[in-house]
């Protein structure tokens, strides 16, 4: 209880310099919390929508549980109507009804505007049923009753400003038709932001399945006291027996199983955006253990005396040292229990955010588990405890007769315990930097990834435990640099950032790990960038490339058509992809994808050939494929290969050519004519064109891209691009992908920099006599603040300086490795590094804002009479 009650007295009589690591914590805590509220949120948003929009039972064509066959004609698998009689009249059926649902539709206003999400949902073209009216309600206007009606979801209506009378029009791999908006409905439920159009049956049918008579799902409701699994087995035997989950031809599944499975596939993408995002805030979690571990430390030197009498008086070892971890315990709970509040605060502002990019979430279904809190305090007491452990032994270490000495003297031990950290820190480091070699030295993607995430930990590590060592030169050749123009008030700070390197080592430390990984990354991006625009110079001679914005989409027909009619085009290359089953001269089989396109596509992409000929592969019941698959199976120049292509017959195709798979523009492609693919799949089984290239005429290619986006016009959902755009669009992918980075390393950044201003704080505490001794013999306010804003800046340099160059050291490493994938150029972005370096002496500067100001405004006399 006495321990309890010290603690507690020194933790509030601290509280203002605990202030700081309180929002570390809390800022830490409040990104896994957030974290976690948001993704659950997510989770929750989209579980209740497909439960609710989900039949008792769904009937699909058994081929339609793979994405690959929903997408390679262009239309999706369906079923004949006369199933839907079969299904009704299985025992327990209330209704049963046929459903078009169609993924690939593009619908554009009268200017040509996309009216699709920007934000990566669907947009859903259906016909309008009775089921419907589970998950919308029509607000005005009325249902499609015949093909020039259309309905739309108001969301969607809103965002674009579609009123009942406007025209719009679908574009489908069928053909385009117009239809005026007849009704706009409102989604009873939370909408996560897909854009959804209502036909008539009819169109639906004729539009998007190429003709009427077919449905892509048959979904059945039970009648009062059936259960689900007794509907499914009801309507299985109806339609032929066998097993549940495919009866007759035809996959079933019950509401749960339907559910599940969407959730399965949204889930996928949600879990990997949580823990990158956990990731992330781990970095700034154990960025905050130093600015803990330093306030600590600082406030065990600065009560050296205090706790040498409470040894006199008889305290124990064990007391001090429980003290100090009960303090730590009181300030991870404090801010762990602010950083969870802070959290659900966070994740409404990401639902915010999402909205606004479309993405529609709802306050309503805010999902805070008892996990929640639960991990936020745990992880936030730990990494506190862990973090005041070191500091609460070296309490508990203070003998009595330091209540005689005066705070912070260090004896042997300390420099026994440098040397050996030195040791240490030298072995992992030289550790660290022999698993980099070996990383960028590897054969194969992934023994070198082990070798660099061991690399990157181990010198992590190393670089945190020797850090100390190293300040003294660092600082040394960064104050001869920077400092010394300052004068006398230039060496004092270097020097006091020399007084203790443990604590400048720390504080550097903490900075040093969000810049080593900015500095990684951007090495890695920037290599990424110039590996990808050399090898489109390499191996890509075509002038213009065609393809759909939205992944999934295929390119028209009729989009086709109008492209091939525009001026100063010398070829168009269409090219699609079949789903085959390969055979080899040794007989392995695998299924991959064959490479269809017309004979022009060995001038637009120009791959290095090993042996024969790219321009026979073209030919008649000919292919041609990579040289690891050649070596792997055997596989030479003229032989056959047995290919079996999905929904069509089986070809001998002959090996005309063997190309190099060193390269990053479709490593491993095998290559064959849209003749030889006609020839043995059905027309209506043909896989839609994926991508088109064309070549301009020598010295027209200006007045061509001008032509061809023109013809493109009415096909907003497509996007046509020459190489200088294209490079430009892999410059901007990774530039994005890299902001985000950036940004969640942020936090651990401003964590980081809140360590140097606990830093600096608690150092002014803690030289309260010695400045007032400056101010005494003649040093102004004005040089105090300034020597103060150098030794920040100094800190930040320091920890600038280690991060960047570990950091690129570890992007060099990686490029090596994605060398291997044929990225072979590292780019160092200099002036990303040099920004970094320099914003860092800016961040430190304002750092010591505070610190500084408070320093200046200390009474001399006051100051001077501090013990």
């Amino acid at each position: 209880m006495t321990v309890l009650k010290t603690s507690l007295r020194n933790f509030l009589a601290h509280k203002g310099r605990m202030a700081l690591s309180a929002v570390a914590v809390l800022l830490s805590v409040a990104f896994v919390s957030g974290t976690l509220v948001f993704t659950d949120t997510m989770n929750t948003t989209f579980d209740k929508l497909f439960a609710t929009s989900t039949p008792d039972v769904t009937v699909s064509p058994a081929s339609a549980e793979g994405d690959e066959e929903i997408s390679a004609t262009g239309r999706p698998e369906s079923l004949p109507a006369s199933l839907v009689e079969k299904v009704a009249a299985a025992e327990g059926v209330a209704s049963a009804e046929g459903v078009v649902t169609y993924l690939a539709a593009t619908v554009v206003d009268a200017d040509n505007k996309n009216l699709g999400p920007t934000s990566g949902a669907p947009t859903i073209a259906s016909n309008w049923t009775q089921g419907d009216l589970r998950t919308m309600e029509v607000g005005s206007g009325h249902a499609p009753r015949g093909p020039t009606d259309v309905m739309v979801d108001a969301g969607t209506a809103e965002k674009h400003g579609l009123k009942i009378g406007d025209e719009v029009r679908t574009i489908s791999v069928a053909g385009d038709f117009t239809a005026k908006v007849s009704g706009i409905a409102s989604f009873k439920i939370t909408n996560p932001g897909a854009a959804v159009f209502f036909y008539d049956t009819a169109t639906a049918q004729r539009e998007f399945l190429g003709g009427e008579g077919r449905f892509t799902d048959v979904t059945v409701m039970a009648e009062s006291g059936v259960s689900h699994e007794q509907l499914k087995r009801n309507v299985a035997a109806a339609l032929g027996g066998g097993s549940d989950a495919d009866a007759g031809g035809y996959h079933l599944q019950t509401q749960a199983e339907a559910a599940d499975s969407m959730s399965e596939d949204v889930s996928g993408f949600l879990d990997v955006m949580k823990y990158a995002m956990l990731g992330f805030a781990g970095i700034a979690l154990l960025v905050g253990v130093f600015l803990i571990v330093n306030t600590f430390s600082m406030l065990v030197a600065q009560r050296t005396r205090e706790i040498g009498l409470m040894r006199a008086i008889g305290a124990s070892r064990r007391q001090v040292n429980r003290s100090v971890l009960v303090e730590a315990v009181l300030l991870g709970v404090v801010g762990s229990v602010a950083g969870v509040a802070a959290g659900v605060g966070l994740a409404v502002g990401l639902m915010e955010l999402m909205s606004s990019m479309g993405m529609e979430l709802s306050t309503q279904d805010l999902t805070v588990k008892w996990t929640t809190p639960a991990v936020g305090l745990f992880l936030g007491i730990a990494v506190t405890l862990l973090a005041a452990y070191v500091p609460a032994r070296r309490a508990g270490k203070v003998s009595p007769m330091a209540a005689l000495r005066d705070a912070g003297t260090s004896g042997t031990t300390d420099g026994r315990a440098g040397r050996v950290r030195g040791a240490v820190g030298l072995v992992l480091t030289g550790a660290g930097a022999a698993a980099l070699l070996a990383a960028a030295g590897a054969d194969q993607a992934a023994r070198g990834s082990l070798y660099l995430a061991a690399g990157v930990v181990l010198t992590l590590v190393g670089f945190v435990v020797v850090g100390p060592l190293l300040v003294g030169g660092v600082v040394r050749v960064l104050g001869a640099i920077v400092l010394r123009v300052f004068g006398p008030v230039g060496r004092m700070a270097e020097r006091n950032a020399l007084r203790n390197p443990r604590r400048t080592g720390a504080t550097g430390a903490a900075l040093m790990i969000g810049l080593a990984l900015v500095a990684g990354m951007s090495v890695v991006g920037s290599s990424m960038v110039a590996s990808a625009t050399e090898e489109l110079d390499r191996s890509v001679g075509a002038d213009f490339i065609v393809q759909p914005t939205a992944p999934g989409q295929t390119i028209v027909p009729q989009a086709k058509a109008a492209m091939e009619k525009s001026p100063g085009l010398a070829h168009v290359t269409e090219i699609t992809l079949a789903v085959v089953t390969l055979t080899a001269p040794d007989g392995t089989s695998e299924k991959t994808g064959l490479v269809a396109a017309e004979p022009t596509y060995e001038q637009d992409l120009r791959r290095e050939v090993v042996a024969g000929d790219l321009a026979a592969a073209y030919g008649a019941d000919a292919m041609s494929v990579g040289d690891e698959y050649a070596d792997q199976h055997g596989v030479k120049v003229g032989d056959t290969l047995t290919v079996a292509f999905q929904h069509g017959r089986t070809a001998k195709l002959k090996v005309a050519a063997i190309t190099s798979d060193d390269t990053s523009v479709d490593a491993g492609g095998k290559y064959t004519s849209l003749t030889t693919v006609e020839r043995y799949v059905p027309a209506e089984r043909m896989p839609a064109t994926l991508l088109l290239l064309a070549k301009a005429r020598d010295g027209g290619e200006a007045a061509a891209y001008t032509a061809l986006k023109d013809a493109l016009a009415d096909y907003p959902q497509y996007t046509v691009r020459d190489q200088t755009d294209y490079k430009k669009e892999i410059q901007d992918q990774v530039g994005q992908l890299l902001n985000i980075v950036y940004g969640l390393l942020a936090l651990a950044i401003i964590v980081a920099v809140l360590g140097v201003v606990n830093t600096l704080a608690l150092s002014v505490v803690e030289r309260t006599r010695e400045i007032g001794l400056l101010r005494a013999v003649g040093l102004s306010r004005r040089q105090l603040r300034r020597m103060i804003r150098l030794e920040s800046v100094v800190i930040a340099l320091f920890g600038a300086l280690l991060g960047l160059g570990l950091g690129m050291g570890w992007g060099a490493a990686a490029q090596k490795l994605l060398a291997l994938e044929g990225l072979g150029i590292l780019d160092i972005p200099w002036p990303t590094i040099l920004t970094v370096f320099i914003g860092s002496a800016f961040v430190g500067l304002v750092a010591a804002l505070v610190p500084a100001f408070r320093a200046g405004r200390m009474n001399v006399l006051n100051a001077i009479a501090t013990e």
